[in-house]
């Protein structure tokens, strides 16, 4: 497997280019509900349906002050190897077994957060039902960390950008595979509903699509008029 090489110049390089394309591809990174305090580990799980979601994991680790890891599939991982550098690590479905382990000494660290994707692959968003790989109850009981379900939701509000939601769960103990898949699939459930930004939290500010900079400048231009 390829291990995370966190740290260092190239480390602070590429996190900052990460952050970079993100705010200039997105309005904003929100949030709704409890981000919690990274003073324990944290087994965090989310819905896979976007490119971007190895980037928003990365920024939402920041924003939340977690030292954050996401297990990434080894062929793009070894593609793309700069993202270890960011706290990236392999897995291949035949040797599972060495990734779990690495995960669990990962998740032995105060300040941890691992991050999985446990459908293992992308799909579109809001398909029913989400099928988890067994990995992530494995982990769970493995670790004993605290367990955080993430739902995640690219949208556009009548904006030139989109924005990218993230709807947060409860923190809960190890729980059966069914049961995960359950509280994730009510939170994808929920921020699939959402019309608009109300009751979410801007954790990352973006860009602004051409539309808003000229409201920008017209209200300036009536203010001082």
């Amino acid at each position: 497997m390829i291990p995370a090489r966190k740290g260092g110049p190239l480390g602070w390089m590429w996190s900052r280019y990460v952050g970079h394309k993100l705010r200039a591809s997105f309005r904003g990174l929100w949030t709704r509900g409890t981000l919690p305090a990274g003073d324990a580990p944290l087994l965090v799980y989310a819905n896979h349906t976007n490119w971007w979601d190895g980037f928003v994991v990365h920024q939402l680790c920041l924003a939340a002050g977690w030292d954050g890891h996401c297990m990434m599939e080894e062929k793009n991982l070894a593609r793309y190897r700069f993202l270890a550098r960011i706290g990236a690590f392999s897995v291949r479905r035949e040797s599972a077994l060495e990734t779990l382990r690495y995960s669990r000494g990962l998740l032995a660290r105060p300040g941890v957060a691992v991050v999985l994707f446990p459908e293992g692959e992308q799909r579109p968003f809001g398909a029913r039902p989400l099928v988890f790989q067994r990995g992530l109850e494995v982990l769970a009981k493995l670790s004993g960390a605290r367990c955080l379900p993430v739902a995640i939701r690219y949208a556009f509000f009548e904006a030139e950008l989109p924005d990218v939601l993230c709807e947060v769960g409860a923190v809960h103990g190890a729980l059966p595979l069914a049961e995960c898949q359950a509280r994730l699939q009510g939170l994808v459930d929920r921020v699939r509903a959402v019309e608009g930004l109300e009751g979410f939290t801007a954790l990352v500010r973006g860009g602004r699509g051409v539309a808003e900079k000229w409201d920008r400048v017209r209200g300036l231009s009536q203010e001082r008029g």
